[in-house]
């Protein structure tokens, strides 16, 4: 069946509603599939697909890159969905151009093909390469523009589904949407655009379109923008100057648009497997937004001057001849500019739940086990022989609608425990938006689990609660589990598991600076639990829960080994590629992301260890016994892999695990 097809096939027609009704209905709240264990999950054999929701023409750009370039220069297609026409005001121009009148529908225009042109070079093509347009029907018989370009194998599809940026009161049109249960929105055309006839969203149409496109794409990989961004407090003209919504560090149509595609995901979920389908086989890594400008950068200089040069293309010049007589790109964001943006968007790139992943452990018998979440559902992957590197199907544990992130840790006799973030409810139109741990354990070691147990949230109310991070978890030598997870303040909250299974309260540990996700969680040789976290001054450090000395300032999450007296520490410094360390020399070690390490058995503890991270070619690299190894085949890896003795275990973009031993 032709993909035109498909997305046909895909159309929902909404009930219509009582006629003459003044008052708007009740929230329904978002369907999501039950969160019982044991049901079938879809087998990828192999193929992969990546699939990203923005906001505006170019937040992908920003916000996503590296990692969209990563997994397109490995041969993944890629479907990319726009959800605004991005026209704002109208205006497109930078200093020394003529005055012109502002033309909504030209700029959006001169966005789209900004778009083009960026995806064009980044399949190797020329940048005034000619697109195929057509007009693909929604749910609810809506109409949206797809662009598809085929070049050396590869393909893209940018699908645009032009709602307005803002309401005819010129209040911001997503995030209103998202809250107002009565609210429509009419489409805003481009100016060359195949669809000649403008549609109307509300709340749940939104959602089933993005939900339809998901059950026609069937991704492998989902990128999204930011549903629950930081608390930041600005003075308002400040705030207004940062294009940032009242209270929060991100855009208010970042945050509306992420908060309508997990809505999705959990339609697209529960869809499925009320209809008897298996749970569908995806991944998901969210990305922040305007967070990066509020801390230090973690790109860089080879990896920064790739990402921003993906945005000359789509900023275009006034003086190009691409043949959109409505313009040739986004001018304010051509040339050099996002590199002299004082705002330094284009600067970072931060995973809104930074976690290395999958979580393994070792079975009875020497089989490696694997944990993620595929499909919003933690899922377990054995090797289908100890020591063979082979995985076999997913087994599905339930717990859904889960974060992409799952922190893990082994009991001493041998069980594991799993921790997430479940989303506990997520309505929008005033309905309730909860986040919450939950943690699965294991009934003995290798064998089936206990149900999911809830073990709330360090904050109080559901909008401090959305702020938590991804969790992190160690065992003690005397049995305690100590877990770890990054509050609202931006500061750490920690829950203590006795030896017998009981858990103590949430409380917070003595506050340093406010710090960045992505948690460091380790105990050393004589028993003591040491956490670290990159701050905006310095990696803030506590042993027992008291702070520590502090080590220089990271732009990353930073990596630990045991070492005499306490932790040896490696990081990399804001916008460096070199590692260095908190004692001793550090290896030769280039790269950028988060670090996994592990001491070299035998030898000396300021001697050389196994590192695990990406190179800046976004390659995985190994360190093990002063050699460095560079993975170059395989799948291609989504997000960072976990160290496991001397191999790697990642996930890959077909949404299988994979193991390199070097």
């Amino acid at each position: 069946m032709t993909r035109r097809g498909v997305l046909a096939g895909a159309v929902t027609v909404a009930a219509a509603t009582a006629a003459g009704c003044s008052v708007p209905a009740p929230p329904r709240p978002v369907r999501s599939a039950d969160p019982a264990p044991g049901r079938t999950v879809a087998q990828t054999a192999g193929r992969a697909l990546l699939m990203q929701f923005a906001a505006h023409p170019d937040d992908d750009l920003y916000f996503m890159n590296p990692d969209t370039q990563r997994l397109l220069d490995a041969g993944v297609p890629l479907v990319s969905v726009y959800v605004t026409a991005g026209e704002h005001t109208g205006v497109n121009r930078i200093k020394g151009m003529p005055e012109t009148p502002p033309d909504r529908a030209a700029y959006s225009s001169a966005r789209h093909q900004g778009l083009r042109q960026a995806y064009a070079e980044a399949l190797g093509a020329g940048r005034f390469t000619a697109w195929q347009k057509r007009i693909a029907t929604l749910a609810g018989g809506r109409r949206a523009e797809v662009d598809t370009l085929v070049h050396g194998g590869r393909r893209v599809e940018l699908v645009f589904l032009d709602l307005p940026m803002h309401t005819p009161r010129r209040y911001m049109a997503l995030p209103a949407l998202w809250e107002d249960r009565a609210l429509e929105l009419r489409t805003h055309l481009p100016a060359d655009s195949p669809v000649t006839r403008a549609d109307t969203y509300d709340h749940d149409g939104l959602t089933e379109v993005l939900a339809g496109l998901l059950a026609a794409y069937r991704p492998t990989v989902v990128h999204t923008l930011d549903p629950d961004p930081d608390i930041q407090h600005s003075a308002e003209a400040t705030r207004k100057r940062d294009s940032e919504q009242p209270g929060y560090s991100d855009h208010g149509d970042h945050t509306a648009v992420a908060c309508f595609t997990w809505a999705a995901l959990l339609r697209r979920v529960a869809d499925a497997t009320a209809a008897g389908e298996p749970v569908p086989a995806f991944t998901t890594t969210a990305f922040r937004g305007y967070y990066n400008r509020h801390w230090p950068k973690n790109l860089p200089p080879r990896v920064l001057a790739e990402k921003a040069a993906h945005l000359v293309p789509y900023g275009g010049d006034p003086a190009w001849e691409c043949g959109n007589p409505s313009g040739c790109g986004d001018y304010g964001v051509g040339g050099d500019r996002p590199l002299t943006n004082r705002k330094g968007w284009v600067r970072s790139t931060h995973y809104r739940w930074p976690a290395p992943g999958p979580a393994v452990a070792a079975e009875p018998g020497g089989r490696l086990a694997a944990y993620g979440v595929l499909g919003l559902r933690a899922v377990r992957w054995r090797e289908t022989v100890p020591g063979s590197g082979r995985f076999g199907a997913p087994e599905d544990l339930g717990g859904g609608p889960l974060v992409p992130a799952l922190g893990a840790t082994s009991l001493p006799d041998g069980r594991t425990l799993l921790f997430g973030v479940r989303i506990a409810a997520l309505s929008g139109r005033g309905g309730p938006n909860r986040r919450e741990l939950v943690l699965l354990e294991q009934r003995s070691p290798g064998g089936p689990f206990l149900a999911w147990r809830g073990l709330g949230n360090p904050e109080r109310g559901e909008d401090r609660g959305r702020r938590i991070g991804a969790p992190v978890a160690v065992t003690a030598p005397d049995g305690r589990v100590h877990l770890f997870v990054r509050n609202a303040d931006k500061g750490i909250s920690t829950r203590v598991r006795a030896a017998d299974g009981r858990w103590g309260p949430w409380r917070a540990l003595p506050a340093q600076e406010e710090l960045q996700d992505g948690l460091t969680a380790l105990t050393d040789a004589t028993g003591r639990v040491h956490v670290l976290a990159a701050g905006r001054e310095a990696v803030r450090h506590w042993v027992d829960g008291s702070p520590a000395a502090p080590l220089p300032l990271a732009g990353d999450p930073v990596a630990a080994v045991p070492s005499p007296g306490g932790v040896r520490v490696f990081y990399r410094r804001p916008a460096e590629a070199a590692l260095r360390a908190s004692t001793g020399a550090a290896p030769a070690f280039e790269g950028y992301g988060l670090l996994s390490a592990a001491p070299a058995q035998g030898a000396p503890a300021e001697g050389a260890p196994t590192l695990l991270g990406r190179d800046p070619h976004h390659r995985v690299q190994l360190l093990r016994e002063s050699r460095l190894h560079t993975r170059t085949r395989g799948p291609a890896p989504v997000g960072d892999a976990v160290l496991v003795g001397g191999a790697a275990i990642g996930l890959g973009a077909d949404a299988r695990p994979w193991l390199w031993r070097p």
